[in-house]
């Protein structure tokens, strides 16, 4: 194959795209804003599921790393009432198919997969147009440019290849999480641990929750969720972190003090994270040479779907372009085909899921939700 691929973002799907090129004897070039590997944290855990993440990173030939990274037992789910109370315990038992990874050792085997120089840090895209015949000229911040005939936004919620192939942008979906950490908690937090259990924590109320997550050692990852238009979390400082993080706990006065001190005993700034999604079912006509994938395709609430969906729209991708060397458009037609359907069918169960963890019925509808699933054959 003689067209040159042409990645932007070096995240989970778009490096599993060049690694799934890579087996098949395709180049590829990724560009990543980010300065290096290390230039920032790279989230906390991750489920890969049976169905999707893990058939990805089976195209990748990278199953045994993978298996080497999960961290054993943290498939086990509690669902608490903001008073404490245990009201739904599943354990891991072995049998689950949604094991669990830190993203950050995840994107490691992916960029090791790798041939030297395939990632080129600190590019950061200010510009893209298309230059005729399917080729499309990326300028980055540096003012360095590159010419392409095969171009693939992999650059996340803020994509700037979207505007290629559709106007379509991100809308704020009502709702923001709030980020936080305890590490040393089996030591220092003995009840927030136990509140917790070995693996994922849900507590919740209409509206609002706590969730939190055992990640490697006593470290405790949560994600503290309120329902407020962004107006509201504009009035906090938080750059004043003592400041902030006293006015997110007042949303959960008279919750348990287990389940508050994932939140006012952080040992990190409170982050806020606002959660944007793009239209369900959004979808374009083919553009010669440029597609996208994962969030810059099908941005949506978080729902445990988007590093996997990454992965395999990647997958996908990678091995329909090596499927038709010859005619890239063919290869472009067919991805499109099937991504457009898949992601419309993730979002939609994701504003489902949000409403089992928020709505009016909360937390009894996330957990007569668990029980189906756990009676569907």
């Amino acid at each position: 194959m003689t067209t040159d691929v042409t990645i932007i973002g070096a995240g989970l799907g778009g490096l599993t795209l060049a690694r799934v090129l890579h087996v098949h004897g395709v180049s590829a070039t990724v560009y990543e804003a980010e300065a290096s590997p290390t230039a920032r944290a790279q989230g906390g855990m991750l489920d890969i599921h049976d169905y999707n993440g893990q058939l990805a990173l089976q195209a990748a030939g990278l199953t045994d790393e993978f298996r080497s990274l999960i961290l054993e037992g943290r498939e086990a789910i509690r669902i608490l009432d903001r008073d404490g109370t245990v009201l739904f315990d599943k354990a891991d038992d072995g049998t689950g198919g949604r094991p669990e990874v830190l993203r950050g050792e995840l994107r490691r085997i992916l960029l090791d997969s790798l041939p030297v120089g395939t990632v080129r840090w600190g590019h950061k895209v200010s510009g893209v147009r298309g230059v005729g015949e399917g080729r499309h000229e990326v300028t980055f911040a540096d003012g360095a440019t590159v010419v392409t005939s095969l171009l693939v936004g992999a650059d996340g919620a803020w994509s700037r290849i979207r505007p290629l192939l559709s106007d379509a942008t991100p809308e704020y979906t009502g709702r923001s999480f709030i980020e936080t950490y305890l590490f040393d908690s089996d030591i220092r937090h003995p009840a927030t641990v136990k509140a917790v259990g070995g693996g994922s924590l849900f507590a919740l109320a209409p509206g609002k929750g706590i969730q939190a997550h055992r990640e490697s050692g006593g470290t405790l990852h949560t994600y503290g969720a309120l329902t407020e238009p962004q107006d509201w979390f504009d009035a906090i400082d938080f750059t004043d972190a003592p400041a902030a993080t006293a006015r997110i706990a007042q949303e959960f006065s008279g919750w348990a003090p287990e389940l508050t001190e994932l939140i006012t005993d952080s040992d990190t700034a409170p982050i806020l994270r606002s959660l944007h999604a793009l239209p369900v079912g959004q979808r374009w006509d083919r553009v010669p040479g440029v597609t996208l994938l994962g969030e810059a395709a099908h941005l949506s609430a978080p729902n445990g779907e988007g590093a996997n969906l990454a992965m395999y729209d990647g997958a996908e991708l990678g091995k329909a372009i090596a499927a038709y060397p010859d005619d890239v458009e063919v290869a472009l037609a067919e991805y499109e085909q099937a991504m457009f359907p898949r992601g419309t069918e993730a979002a939609t169960d994701g504003t489902q899921l949000h409403e089992f963890h928020f709505g009016d019925n909360a937390p009894h509808s996330l957990i007569a939700a668990f029980i189906e699933d756990e009676q569907t054959p």
